[in-house]
């Protein structure tokens, strides 16, 4: 046996060739492997759940716009007068909720940073909120970004920290931002607002790797050969 032809199995249950491609999301073996252990979620994964939030949770829902976070570092790092090439094709003006995953790269082009936080727009309420599961750490990034969008919008919009579930380790951070973003979702479409949502609950949190897990083997397509 050509061992070069092995196919290597890691513990998702996905081989070394595997690729799901969902709308604009593309994830490979190694980004998946990413929920099996302790590990830091990267953007792939973030922005893939985020297409399926956008496409499939809340399909039809012009109320929400759920930005990748590609998309986002570029809206932070960007002039405010050069983001209209990002989020008009989005339909920015006419969504009233807008998620914004905040990562603390300061770099435009390389993918890094070591943190995730929830930024999100409520349009009714004129303000942004900031979901951050270790305080503190992304204020002057979500704040900058917030700076800009309010620019763009050639409105002022206030800002403001919103007190949230505090994460028990160092890598759970990008969890936190899904949870948040499913959660408060879910409450704007009831409620036309974020303004008492409820706060998340541990367990969320400890079962929503596994959850994601069984999400991306549902999607992914047979191979046919």
């Amino acid at each position: 046996m050509d061992r070069n032809n092995k196919t290597y199995v890691s513990s998702s249950g996905f081989s070394e060739n595997d690729v799901i491609s969902f709308h604009d999301s593309l994830l490979h073996k190694s980004d998946v492997d990413l929920l099996t252990g302790p590990y830091w979620l990267n953007d792939n994964l973030i922005g893939f759940y985020f297409e399926y939030l956008e496409n499939v949770t809340f399909q039809g829902c012009d109320k929400l716009l759920f930005i990748s976070p590609q998309v986002t570092q570029c809206l932070k790092m960007s002039n405010w007068r050069e983001l209209f090439a990002f989020l008009d094709p989005l339909n920015f003006h006419q969504r009233d909720f807008v998620f914004l995953p905040v990562n603390d790269c300061d770099a435009l082009e390389i993918p890094g940073g070591t943190h995730w936080s929830l930024l999100v727009l409520s349009k009714p309420e004129n303000l942004f909120y900031h979901l951050d599961s270790c305080t503190g750490s992304n204020y002057s990034h979500a704040w900058q970004l917030g700076v800009n969008i309010s620019k763009y919008m050639r409105k002022q919009v206030d800002f403001t920290e919103s007190e949230c579930l505090q994460q028990s380790n160092s890598y759970d951070c990008g969890i936190h931002v899904l949870c948040s973003a499913d959660q408060l979702a879910s409450h704007c479409i009831k409620e036309n607002k974020i303004l008492g949502t409820t706060r998340l609950n541990r367990s969320t949190i400890q079962a929503k790797r596994h959850q994601l897990l069984d999400l991306i083997k549902a999607l992914k397509q047979p191979t046919i050969h």
